[in-house]
């Protein structure tokens, strides 16, 4: 490269290609789910905090996926909405850079997490006379940090091989965040390491959990085929059912993002899926815990009947 580079201070968020009319529905739109995402997750975290009998391993992880969702939205969506309703506005390399640690961070851990929720219920159905001993607190709490701490280091690895990178123009990232293959595109220098690192990510963080989730679920699913009465099979089933959903939802669009068929414009379908992970799931995990669980509405109306006046 020439010696007269200069480096690059900041990046424009190409965002959606749409016409400013579409803009204005989507901002509204977006803005609605964005702020059921912020309530929903936030009435989960106030229940399980405020009802003692919520005070249990199940809803300390669910306490855990819900802060993810939070942060998931509150890092991409507010830039996302902005651009909508105004040409696209710079943002700084390191907001940029942060933005992309944070994305990753976030994602690798709501895959651990799950892991986690999933060995919860396999120890529930499968040894519920163990399950005070084997799921203490001090082990759920070890689960939990080692979840946010794995999820940190595999962002971390990324950025290392990131941050080093010379970037001398253009500026634009196609993409409505700082997307780290669309940042990538964006280097002055060879990336295929960057590539290779960032595919090899997705692979463990997809593959091994979801592998783990399904050994889990197999077990579940003989333990649960064992119990004779009909009454008794779904109430073990009833426990795993908001989980599997939120499984599905979250593994489904990740790997349609990436392993999935593509048609059309690969690069904007790759603009619109992450629309799922930073929007639609954090919004639909709180509605699915709570219109699938229960314990999750019983606290609710207990919630609400103490702020009722007598």
């Amino acid at each position: 490269m020439g010696g007269n580079q200069t480096s690059v201070t900041e990046f424009l968020l190409v965002g959606f290609p749409l016409s400013p009319r579409m803009k204005v529905i989507l901002f509204r739109l977006f803005s609605v789910f964005y702020a059921f995402t912020l309530l929903g997750n936030g009435v989960i975290l106030g229940l399980i905090s405020l009802d003692s009998k919520l005070h249990t391993p199940m809803y300390f992880f669910l306490s855990q996926l819900a802060t993810v969702d939070i942060a998931y939205a509150c890092n991409t969506v507010p830039q996302m909405l902005v651009n909508l309703l105004s040409p696209a506005q710079p943002i700084s390399f390191a907001a940029c850079m942060t933005q992309t640690f944070l994305f990753l961070t976030f994602a690798d851990t709501e895959c651990f997490l799950l892991v986690v929720m999933s060995y919860d219920r396999y120890v529930a159905v499968c040894l519920p006379l163990r399950y005070s001993a084997i799921m203490s607190w001090r082990v759920c709490i070890t689960l939990a940090v080692a979840s946010w701490t794995l999820g940190v280091l595999l962002a971390l690895v990324a950025m290392v091989l990131l941050l080093p990178l010379p970037f001398c123009g253009p500026q634009k990232v196609n993409h409505f965040f700082c997307e780290i293959l669309a940042v990538l595109k964006l280097a002055c220098a060879d990336t295929h390491l960057n590539k290779v690192v960032v595919f090899a990510g997705v692979v463990s963080v997809l593959v091994g959990p979801l592998s783990a989730i399904v050994v889990s679920y197999s077990h579940i699913l003989r333990a649960v085929l064992k119990i004779q009465s009909a009454e008794g099979r779904w109430k073990a089933f009833s426990t795993c059912s908001s989980h599997l959903c939120v499984v599905g939802l979250f593994y489904g669009t990740a790997m349609i993002m990436y392993v999935g068929p593509q048609h059309g414009d690969p690069q904007e379908q790759k603009k619109y899926l992450p629309l799922f992970h930073s929007l639609f799931n954090p919004m639909l995990n709180p509605l699915i815990y709570s219109l699938r669980n229960r314990e999750v509405n019983a606290a609710l109306r207990r919630r609400l009947g103490k702020g009722r006046p007598s």
